[in-house]
């Protein structure tokens, strides 16, 4: 007999693709508006907390929705489940694009995009189950984090440009239709299940439903790690947010500062290929998680603390170089330790705790700030501990089957 975990079919590449083109193009049409925040304040005659609620809302409706479509995802599949997700980015991302000109439809068609953030992104691990055998998992859940980086990097790297050359509803109908043609591919190139070899007998039974959940916060680790990711992700979602109001009161530009949060990200984007694949390699998780959430600290310290501008664009690369690359690591370990609990149930989880920290981590950050420089280092500080006790928790994980 044939175990699944033992078969790899080269189509596999093909759907790890197509996946990572609609994580591209969803993250980009999140953070859309991030890079041109003035800019379309004074083009909708809003405030700047108006154009932040653009990509806020994301982070709130994903509260909501995860959980259901995680269900939806062991229920239904990833292609149907992922086709949802990329019918919502593709219908509201256009209909943004053709509605561009009122604020109102704009928030509605982005809740209606972030409402299909869910459906793609709870998927990772999956994908990575299903197409990919168990040497090759951290890899797959790792580039397809980096699709989630690369959607972040090309949003503020090219919006502003096209605003530029198109304007803001040009540039917002070019997205939409981005977003209508990568639909379409993955709808065309998508397959639920590889080709099922004779002899091949499944063996992976799982929980469905609340049940999955309740039986993963029996487990101790995945408890540990849901706070771990509650504190990494909460630090990465509320830094990149507040990064120019973080180096402001330093004497740093906004060019600067746009450089750091770009070079956090890049730094993330060679992290989630590099960790992954040499943790696959090792067969071990959990020495990665410890060792990355300790760098990463590190990282925060120095961006927090640095008045050099390059000692700062190192810190910030080491920061999202180790914080971004735990992220796979992370997904496929609780895949691992949650089984046979479905993987998209774990993934959801460890996002859901993310947005809920996003949130209230930016929250905070604003209202604990310098009444008189506007001076965030002492919620820095605070969160640099935050990443001390997440280190600290990490250390307490047990290998799982990987390992």
């Amino acid at each position: 007999m044939l175990d699944q975990s033992e078969i790899s079919y080269g189509y596999r590449w093909i759907i790890l693709t197509v996946f990572m083109l609609v994580i591209i193009v969803n993250q980009l049409l999140w953070i859309t508006f991030a890079p041109i925040t003035v800019e379309a304040a004074r083009f909708y005659g809003v405030s700047d907390l108006a154009i932040g609620l653009l990509s806020m809302v994301f982070m709130i409706v994903f509260i909501f929705v995860s959980i259901p479509a995680s269900l939806m995802i062991d229920r239904l599949g990833f292609r149907t489940a992922v086709g949802i997700g990329a019918g919502l980015t593709a219908v509201f991302g256009l209909l943004r694009g053709l509605l561009a000109h009122d604020y109102s439809m704009v928030l509605i068609a982005q809740v209606g995009i972030a409402i299909g953030q869910p459906f793609i992104l709870n998927a990772i691990t999956k994908v990575a189950s299903r197409w990919f055998p168990v040497g090759e998992r951290a890899t797959a859940s790792g580039l397809a984090s980096l699709a989630m980086y690369l959607g972040i990097l090309a949003g503020i790297a090219i919006t502003p440009f096209l605003v530029i050359s198109q304007g803001m509803e040009g540039m917002l109908v070019t997205y939409g239709f981005t977003a209508l043609v990568v639909g379409i591919i993955f709808i065309l190139f998508a397959k639920e299940h590889p080709p099922v070899p004779e002899g091949y007998v499944e063996k992976d039974v799982q929980t469905f439903a609340f049940g999955g959940i309740r039986q993963s916060l029996r487990s101790k680790d995945f408890v540990l790690l849901l706070i771990i990711f509650f504190i990494g992700l909460g630090v990465f979602n509320s830094v990149t947010t507040w990064i120019e109001d973080i180096l402001r009161p330093r004497g740093f530009s906004i060019t600067q500062a746009g450089i750091t949060g770009g070079m956090m990200i890049i730094g993330g984007i060679s992290g989630a290929v590099i960790l992954p694949v040499i943790s696959d390699k090792r067969g071990k998780r959990v020495p990665f998680v410890v060792a990355a959430l300790a760098a990463s600290s590190l990282g925060l310290i120095g961006v927090t603390y640095f008045t050099s501008f390059f000692f700062l664009l190192a810190s910030s690369f080491v920061m999202g170089f180790f914080l971004l690359s735990a992220a796979p690591i992370g997904f496929q370990y609780a895949a691992e330790i949650t089984s046979p609990v479905p993987e998209s149930t774990s993934n959801g989880l460890l996002l859901l705790v993310g947005q809920i920290s996003g949130i209230l981590f930016i929250i905070g950050m604003d209202l604990i700030k310098s009444p008189v420089t506007g001076s965030m280092t002492f919620s820095l500080w605070l969160l640099a501990a935050l990443m001390i006790i997440s280190t600290l928790l990490s250390l307490k994980l047990k290998e799982g089957p990987s390992g």
